[in-house]
C-alpha cells in the first residue's frame, strides 16, 4: 500500500446554530413584557421597522412592487409577504376555537380559527397588588412633623432605612449610635418618635416590644395585659393554665385579653411594599366558548411590527454604492426574520397551550380537584416538539382564565395513585388535605393515619408518609399544632 495525498468527497449533516435560528430560541422563551421591551430595541437599530396597526388584507410586509421578490437581490423567501402567506399575518392571530365535545376523525383535539375575538385589549391584571408607597416612604412622609429636630429627623430616618420588610428594627442603637457618632440617647430618643408614626409597632427590636407598642396605642397595656406579653412562649405551647396564674386573672378576663392580643398585627410592616411590585400581565387568554374554549395571545401587552414600506422604496431609490444598497438589504432581511420569529412564537405558544386546556380541562370547569399529573414530554409528544420547546413556552408565561391568573408551569404537577387508575396531581392532594384539615372538629383533630383512611375514601391511595409530606407542603401543621391553633381560636 502507498502512502500519498489524495482527493476525497465526503457528506455529512451538523446543526449549524444561526443567528436568525438564536434569535427564534431567545424569543420563545421570553414573556410579553420582555417581548415589548425587545421589540423597543429592535425598533431603535432597525429603521425599515415600525409598530403600529396593519390590517390583515395589507398584511405586514412589502406590496406588489416588487420590493420583497428579489429585486436588487433580497431573497424573495424572506419578504415579510411570503412569510405570512404561510399563515396568519405576524403579530395578529385570531383565538384558537377548542372544541370540548368534538374530536377530529384521526382522533386529534379539533381545533380551528374563531372568528370572533376577544378584542385588543385583555383583562387589567395585577396579581401581585398595585404598586404604593413601601414602608420606608410611608414612615419618611411623617418624620418631619413627629421630629423635634432636624437632626432628630435624620437619625430617625436612618433608623427607618435599617427596618426589616415586617417593621422590625434589625440593628442594635449602640450600632446606629456608633455609626453615626452621636449619644446613644439621641438614638433612643429618634426610635421613640419612630414608635408614635403609623402603623403602630414598626421599629419594634421583637415581637414581644411590637404588640406591647400596640396595646398602648389602645390604652390595654395594664399590668396582666404586660404578662401575658411577656410570656409569649406560653402562649405558643397552649398552656393557659399556667398563663392565668402568672397574669392573675379568671377565664373570662383571660379569653378577653387573648382575643385582644389576636387582634394586633405581629408584622405591621407587611402592610406595605418592600420594593415598587411588579404587575402580572398575562401572556395568553382563555375564556369559555361555545362547547369548548377561546385561547388568544393578549395583544394589549404585545406590539405589531411591520416594515416601513414607503420608507424602504425611499431609501432603495437613494442607495447609489454597494455598500449602501447591503446594508439596506440587511436591514431588510432582519426585519423579515424578526417578524417571521414573533409570528412562529404565537403560534408555537397557543399550540401549547391548547395542548395543555385539552389535558387539564377538568381543572378549567371544576377546579384543583380535577388537575391532572402532567409533565412537559406528555405535552411534547401530543404536539411533536421537543421538550426543551415545551419548556422555553411555558417559562415566565401566564394563563388569564375564569378561575384566575396561573403561570402554565402551575399546570405541570407530580402524580400520585389514584382508585380509577388515571392518577391525581399533587396540587389536588394537597387541596383535598386542606379541605379535610379545615373542617376537622377542634376536640378531634385528624392524625396523619386518619388522613389516610378519608383520603383512600375520596379515591387517593396514599401512604403515610407520604400524606404528611404533602401536608407539610401545604404549610398545614401536625395533629398537635393543629389542635393547638384551634384551642386558641375557640378561646
Amino acid at each position: 500500500m502507498s502512502l500519498g495525498p489524495r482527493l476525497d468527497l465526503r457528506q455529512s449533516q451538523s446543526l449549524v446554530m444561526t443567528p436568525q435560528l438564536q434569535q427564534a430560541i431567545k424569543l420563545l422563551a421570553l414573556s410579553n413584557l420582555e417581548i415589548e421591551t425587545f421589540i423597543g430595541e429592535a425598533l431603535e437599530n432597525n429603521p425599515l421597522l415600525e409598530a403600529g396597526e396593519v390590517s390583515r388584507e395589507d398584511g405586514n410586509g412589502l406590496g406588489d412592487d416588487g420590493a420583497g421578490s428579489g429585486s436588487d437581490g433580497e431573497p424573495a423567501e424572506g419578504s415579510a409577504d411570503s412569510l405570512a402567506a404561510g399563515g396568519d399575518s405576524a403579530l395578529d392571530i385570531d383565538p384558537v376555537t377548542l372544541d370540548g365535545d368534538r374530536e377530529t376523525g384521526d382522533g386529534q383535539w379539533g381545533s380551528a380559527i374563531s372568528t370572533a375575538g376577544m378584542g385588543a385589549e385583555g383583562p387589567d391584571i395585577d396579581e401581585r397588588g398595585a404598586d404604593g408607597p413601601t414602608l420606608a416612604q410611608h414612615l419618611d412622609n411623617q418624620i418631619g412633623a413627629a421630629a423635634s429636630s432636624d437632626r432628630q429627623a435624620f437619625i430617625a430616618r436612618t433608623l427607618i432605612g435599617l427596618l426589616d420588610e415586617a417593621g422590625y428594627l434589625v440593628s442594635t442603637l449602640h450600632d446606629v449610635a456608633s455609626d453615626l457618632q452621636v449619644p446613644l440617647a439621641e438614638v433612643e430618643a429618634a426610635l421613640a418618635v419612630i414608635h408614635t408614626l403609623d402603623p403602630t409597632g414598626v421599629g419594634a427590636r421583637s415581637l414581644s416590644e411590637c404588640l406591647a407598642l400596640q396595646a398602648r396605642d389602645v390604652d390595654r397595656y395594664d399590668p396582666c395585659m404586660a404578662s401575658l406579653i411577656d410570656n409569649l412562649d406560653l402562649v405558643a405551647k397552649g398552656d393557659f393554665r399556667r398563663l392565668k396564674r402568672i397574669c392573675n386573672v379568671d377565664d373570662e378576663d383571660f379569653a378577653e385579653m387573648l382575643a385582644e392580643l389576636r387582634g394586633y398585627d405581629p408584622k405591621p410592616g407587611l402592610a406595605f411594599g418592600g420594593s415598587a411590585s411588579a404587575a402580572v400581565v398575562p401572556d395568553v387568554l382563555l375564556s369559555p366558548a361555545d362547547n369548548g374554549w377561546d385561547i388568544a395571545i393578549n395583544q394589549a401587552s404585545l406590539p405589531r411590527l411591520v416594515v416601513n414600506r414607503p420608507y424602504y422604496l425611499s431609501l432603495r431609490g437613494g442607495c447609489s454604492g454597494a455598500e449602501a444598497k447591503a446594508w439596506l438589504r440587511e436591514k431588510l432581511t432582519d426585519a423579515n426574520w424578526l417578524i417571521k420569529a414573533l409570528d412562529q412564537r404565537q403560534k408555537t405558544i397557543l399550540k401549547v397551550t391548547a395542548e395543555i386546556v385539552k389535558q387539564q380541562e377538568g381543572f378549567f370547569r371544576r377546579g384543583i380537584s380535577e388537575l391532572k399529573p402532567l409533565t412537559l414530554r406528555i405535552v411534547a409528544d401530543a404536539i411533536e416538539m421537543h421538550e426543551s420547546t415545551v419548556s422555553r413556552v411555558t417559562s415566565n408565561k401566564y394563563l388569564h382564565c375564569p378561575r384566575g391568573t396561573f403561570e402554565l408551569k402551575y399546570f405541570f404537577t407530580s402524580g400520585v395513585s389514584s382508585a380509577d387508575g388515571d392518577g391525581a396531581s399533587s396540587a389536588a392532594v394537597k387541596a383535598a388535605i386542606r379541605t379535610l384539615t379545615d373542617a376537622e372538629d377542634p376536640k378531634n383533630v385528624l392524625s396523619d393515619d386518619r388522613l389516610v383512611e378519608l383520603l383512600k375514601e375520596q379515591g387517593y391511595d396514599l401512604a403515610r408518609r407520604t400524606v404528611a409530606k404533602y401536608r407539610e407542603a401545604a404549610g398545614i401543621g401536625s395533629s398537635v399544632q393543629r389542635r393547638r391553633q384551634k384551642k386558641l381560636r375557640g378561646l
